[in-house]
């Protein structure tokens, strides 16, 4: 993908847009651990399951399980088993640690401290309540498969209808990467000094 393409803001003529989260899947090595975690610490139903020896999609010959946790919407959360699958590698920074995860909605604010309760009661380290600016109310943890999750409640009602002020910050963030890479400054210095002059601004 081009980076320095403009941004389009422009409506389509035809406008597709997903109905809603079917399901997002992992790879797990232990599937016993990870229907016990989702079942019975996270309350989702078991949803469905698939065995095969040859992935579809692809071709793929190598056998595999694959299972799906249902929520209360009726989106769902899947993992992939497949014997002799070697351990993920290590990260190359910490950052994709943190950010690469999937956050789930509670139904008020106060449950989010209810679920923090639950888990840290079931032996679960978590990080957090945090209050992102007043946007969502969050807590943090990890399946047994080192999966981040995020259990939030979005304290601002219109926390995804900020089209217009994202678009901005696109641009001024696109723009800032081209500029920096222009003159040669390093990119976390100069992306650094941009968040900080938006901060200041308001």
């Amino acid at each position: 993908m081009d980076s320095s393409a403009p941004i389009l803001a422009a409506v389509p003529t035809v406008k597709l847009t997903p109905l809603m989260l079917n399901h997002a899947a992992w790879v797990t090595h232990d599937v016993e651990a990870t229907a016990d975690f989702y079942m019975n610490v996270m309350g989702m139903d078991l949803a469905s399951t698939v065995i095969d020896d040859t992935v579809p999609s692809t071709g793929d010959a190598f056998p595999y399980f694959h299972i799906f946790f249902r929520m209360k919407d009726g989106s769902t959360i899947a993992f992939f088993e497949a014997p002799g699958l070697p351990q993920r590698p290590a990260v190359s920074h910490p950052a994709y640690e943190i950010f690469d995860h999937i956050a789930l909605q509670a139904e008020t604010r106060e449950e989010v401290d209810v679920w923090r309760d639950w888990l840290v009661g079931q032996g679960i380290e978590v990080v957090g309540p945090t209050d992102h600016g007043g946007l969502i109310y969050s807590i943090y943890f990890r399946d047994p498969n080192g999966l981040r999750l995020e259990i939030t409640f979005p304290t601002d009602p219109d926390w995804n209808r900020h089209t217009d002020q994202a678009l901005k910050d696109l641009t001024m963030w696109n723009e800032g990467k081209k500029r920096a890479r222009a003159t040669g400054r390093d990119l976390m210095e100069a992306m650094t000094e941009l968040i900080v002059q938006r901060r200041e601004r308001g």
